[in-house]
C-alpha cells in the first residue's frame, strides 16, 4: 500500500468547541455556529474568507445545506460520514484539499445533536442485507472483549473488571476538571463496579456518553500559517482503515485487537516518522467507547505490550500526569460522543494541550517535558468490522 501523506504541508490555525452534553435549548445551526465562531475568533480570518468546508454529522443533516443554512454562505460545502470517525473524515478531506492546492483555506466542523433523536449511539437505520449479520446492540458486540482478553492472557475476570474500572475513574476524573465536558463528577471504583448491567459484564460506567455537540477546525498551507497564529498545529499523518468486516465470519479472530486500528497506527507512524510512540507522543485522544475498548487500544498502539496494558493501567502510565496521558479531557466516556463532533474533539483536546492553552488543573506534562506530538483515533463499527482513523499533530516542523 502506498500511502505518502501530507507531512507538514497543512497547518490547523484556529478550532473550536461546543460544550457536549444535553442542549435543549441549542438547534444543530446553533452548535454549528457556536463551534464556527469560536474558530474563526482564534484566528484572524472570517468566516468569509474560508473557501470550503467539509461537514461531518452521522444523523443532524443530509447535505452541505446543513451548515450552509446555518453560516448563510454560499461556498462549497462536502457533507461526509463514516460512522463513529465522521468529524475525523471532514478533517481528513479538508487536510487533503488544502495540500492539493486547490483551497487556501478550508473548514473541519462536525455536528451530532442525538438528544433530540432519543437515540442511543449511531442514528439512522442500517442498509438492507441479506440477513445474515448479527442483530445486536454495541454495547453487546463490545461485551465480548473483556472475557476474550481475560482467558487470552490468563488475567482473572475480577481484577480486569477492576481494571476496566480504573479506566473509567481515570476518564470521569479527567472530565471534571473540563468544563466542557458531558459529565463533570469523579467517580469511585465502587461506584462503577455495582453499577447496573448493560450487556455482559459491562456496566453504566463502562459506556461512553450520548451527546449533542459540535467541534471545528481551520486548516491552511503551512507556508501560511503564520499570519493566522502564532502557534499552529502542524499536520503530521492521517490515515483511515475500512476494514473487511469479517471477523464474525473468520475463526481467526480473537476478540482482543482491532486490525483496522493497527493498521492505521502502522501506517500513521510512517508518515509522521514515529518510531516509539510510548516515548515520542505527549497525549493520545482513543476512541473509548467502552472501558475495554481503551484497554485494547493501548497494545494496538503500542503503548504496552500484549496482554500487559492492564498491568499498566493500575499502574496509572496513562492517567493524567501519568508518562503517556490517554483522554485527559474526558474521552468518549466523560466528554460524551455526539458522532460527528468526536474526532474533532479529540483535536481540540491537541490544540489546547500542545499550544500550552489547557487549564492549569488539566495540564499535562509530558508537553514541558519536551514532547510535542499529540494522536487522535476514532474507531467506527465493532470488534471485527470496523473503520480506523489515526491522526498525528505537533507543534514543530520536521527537521
Amino acid at each position: 500500500m502506498v500511502s505518502r501523506g501530507i507531512r507538514d504541508k497543512v497547518a490547523i490555525v484556529g478550532m473550536g468547541c461546543t460544550p457536549f452534553g444535553e442542549h435543549w435549548d441549542r438547534s444543530t445551526e446553533d452548535l454549528l455556529i457556536d463551534a464556527t465562531a469560536e474558530a474563526v475568533a482564534s484566528t484572524q480570518l472570517t468566516v468569509d474568507a474560508i473557501d470550503a468546508f467539509w461537514l461531518g454529522t452521522a444523523g443532524s443533516g443530509t447535505s452541505g445545506l446543513t451548515l450552509s443554512r446555518a453560516l448563510r454562505t454560499d461556498k462549497p460545502v462536502t457533507r461526509v460520514e463514516n460512522m463513529c470517525a465522521t468529524g475525523s473524515e471532514a478533517l481528513r478531506n479538508a487536510c487533503y484539499a488544502v495540500a492539493s492546492g486547490a483551497y487556501d483555506t478550508a473548514m473541519a466542523i462536525g455536528v451530532e445533536k442525538l438528544k433530540d433523536s432519543g437515540f442511543s449511539g449511531l442514528v439512522g437505520y442500517p442498509p438492507p442485507s441479506d440477513g445474515t449479520l448479527p442483530e445486536t446492540t454495541a454495547p453487546a458486540n463490545f461485551s465480548l472483549l473483556p472475557p476474550a482478553y481475560a482467558r487470552k492472557y490468563g488475567v482473572d475476570p475480577d481484577e480486569l473488571a477492576e481494571v476496566l474500572a480504573r479506566i473509567a475513574v481515570k476518564n470521569h476524573y479527567n472530565g471534571a476538571r473540563n468544563p466542557r465536558a458531558q459529565f463533570r463528577k469523579e467517580v469511585s471504583v465502587e461506584t462503577v463496579r455495582a453499577a447496573p448491567r448493560v450487556a455482559g459484564s459491562l456496566g453504566v460506567f463502562d459506556c461512553s456518553g450520548v451527546a449533542d455537540g459540535a467541534a471545528a477546525a481551520i486548516v491552511v498551507p503551512t507556508e501560511h500559517a503564520y499570519r493566522y497564529t502564532d502557534k499552529p498545529l502542524f499536520v503530521k499523518a492521517l490515515s483511515l482503515v475500512a476494514g473487511p468486516a469479517a471477523g464474525y465470519l473468520d475463526s481467526e479472530y480473537d476478540f482482543t485487537s482491532f486490525p483496522e486500528t493497527v493498521s492505521s497506527a502502522r501506517d500513521a507512524y510512517a508518515q509522521a516518522g514515529i518510531s516509539d510512540p510510548a516515548a515520542e507522543l505527549a497525549l493520545a485522544e482513543v476512541h473509548d467507547c467502552f472501558t475495554p475498548t481503551e484497554l485494547i487500544l493501548m497494545e494496538d498502539f503500542g503503548f504496552a505490550e500484549r496482554g500487559q496494558a492492564w498491568k499498566d493501567v493500575l499502574a496509572g502510565t496513562f492517567d493524567l500526569h501519568g508518562d503517556l496521558p490517554v483522554n485527559p479531557d474526558g474521552g468518549l466516556k466523560a466528554f460524551g460522543h455526539p458522532i460527528g463532533a468526536s474526532g474533532l474533539r479529540m483535536m481540540f483536546e491537541c490544540w489546547l494541550q500542545l499550544r500550552g492553552a489547557a487549564p492549569a488543573d488539566r495540564t499535562i506534562r509530558t508537553v514541558a517535558a519536551g514532547r510535542s506530538l499529540g494522536l487522535t483515533h476514532n474507531l467506527g463499527g465493532g470488534p471485527g468490522e470496523a473503520v480506523s482513523f489515526v491522526g498525528i499533530v505537533g507543534t514543530e516542523l520536521s527537521a
